[in-house]
């Protein structure tokens, strides 16, 4: 028996329908949430829009600097990127959302807490998961996986006959997800992947035949991984990726149009903007190409494809994931100077490099005369080094 639902709530059709259906079909109470991310989404009138459509009282949390800090700086330091293009924007915005929404079901000694994911994506893996994870006994209600309606039309119809108050206005031929991080688009026209994407789709930035004709130069200063300046400027986290958000979009910066591999197994075409995302990952792997040594940043390197895929399926709160935290945040201890980059029209170019952890040594990458290298030991080297390839060739008569 279901006494009380916590439902993460948008305001749109979908979840404004579930909210009266969860309640019709359950015969309980439903108590909303609403998480701010950074989505730049009217959050006004939310609340008067959830208590008329029957919700009991509404939660609306300002989760940004959390995202920043504690989910976004994680991935960023480990590197992590979904099949070689992926930033996972909308993957790192589910398990914190999930999280909060257990807290207030504690809170509200709710025995079930509800989503609006479909049954055909990734983001219902993710929040359930982080159900899982925290809240291992509590009730999972996926209103999509239950339900009898088959299409929006339907959910329309269901609205009107309820009084639900939901948008009236013709359906964008994709759906659209942002948050503090990027925009992604997907669906509609664009499962199509032939079809390229209309100039008018995009928000956060230019097309780089549009972006400026001269060339910015940014600088971005690290401390232990984590970015914390801007052109010698401190800034907190939000502050900080919003600000390269609008720098990089203006310059053309952080477009990607893919087709990923969901992990339900059905392919996927996505169109995603991260304009500060894109400059941040370019700066911080820069940053490591000379504070880390070579075996540790090629292990590291195999370990950000396994975190990425981690991210991407939900796996977030798991033993796992917080283990190669460890193994990450010791790596990051010495990731601390400033990167140049020169942005111009969609380029994102290293320029320079600085760090007073640099383990870059000009004596030793010089071909000038030197004494710490020698260069006569440089053929035992090579002997020692290639013998197996010379054994093979001689045994194989080559």
């Amino acid at each position: 028996m279901v006494n009380k639902v916590v439902l993460a709530y948008s305001g749109g059709l979908d979840t404004s329908v579930m909210l009266s259906w969860i309640k019709e079909t359950y015969g309980c109470e439903v108590v909303a949430f609403a998480a701010d991310l950074g989505q730049e989404e009217e959050l006004t009138g939310l609340k008067a829009k959830a208590l008329k459509t029957g919700a009991s009282k509404i939660y609306i949390s300002d989760l940004q600097e959390e995202f920043a800090q504690d989910f976004l700086w994680p991935m960023l330091k480990s590197g992590a990127v979904y099949e070689g293009q992926y930033l996972l924007g909308t993957s790192i915005a589910r398990p914190l959302i999930a999280k909060k929404q257990i807290e207030i079901a504690k809170k509200e000694k709710a025995d079930a807490v509800g989503h609006g994911a479909t049954g055909k994506g990734n983001d219902q893996v993710r929040f359930e998961l982080t159900y899982k994870a925290l809240a291992p006994d509590i009730k999972i209600i996926a209103p999509w996986r239950d339900w009898s309606f088959k299409g929006r039309e339907e959910l329309i119809d269901y609205a009107k006959k309820r009084g639900i108050p939901v948008p009236v206005s013709k359906s964008k031929p994709y759906s659209s997800d942002r948050n503090l991080w990027h925009i992604s688009y997907e669906g509609g026209i664009l499962e199509d992947p032939w079809f390229e994407p209309k100039e008018e789709m995009f928000i956060l930035s230019n097309s780089p035949e549009k972006a400026p004709n001269k060339a910015e130069y940014v600088e971005i200063g690290f401390e232990s991984g984590e970015p914390k300046k801007i052109n010698g400027k401190p800034l907190k986290p939000v502050k900080l990726i919003k600000t390269l958000n609008k720098i990089g979009g203006k310059n053309g910066i952080g477009r990607t149009d893919i087709v990923e591999n969901r992990l339900v197994g059905i392919k996927s075409r996505g169109v995603y903007e991260t304009p500060g995302g894109t400059i941040l990952y370019k700066a911080h792997q820069a940053l490591e190409t000379i504070t880390l040594d070579r075996e540790t940043l090629h292990y590291k390197q195999l370990i950000a494809q396994r975190y990425a895929q981690l991210v991407y399926n939900g796996q977030w709160f798991t033993p796992l994931k917080r283990s190669l935290d460890a193994f990450i945040n010791e790596t990051q201890k010495n990731v601390s100077g400033v990167i140049r980059l020169k942005l111009y029209k969609g380029n994102c170019t290293i320029v320079g490099r600085k760090s007073t952890k640099s383990l870059y040594e000009p004596k030793l990458a010089s071909f000038e005369k030197e004494e710490v290298y020698n260069q006569k030991d440089a053929e035992g080297f090579i002997n020692l080094f290639g013998l197996p390839i010379k054994v093979e060739a001689k045994l194989r008569g080559k």
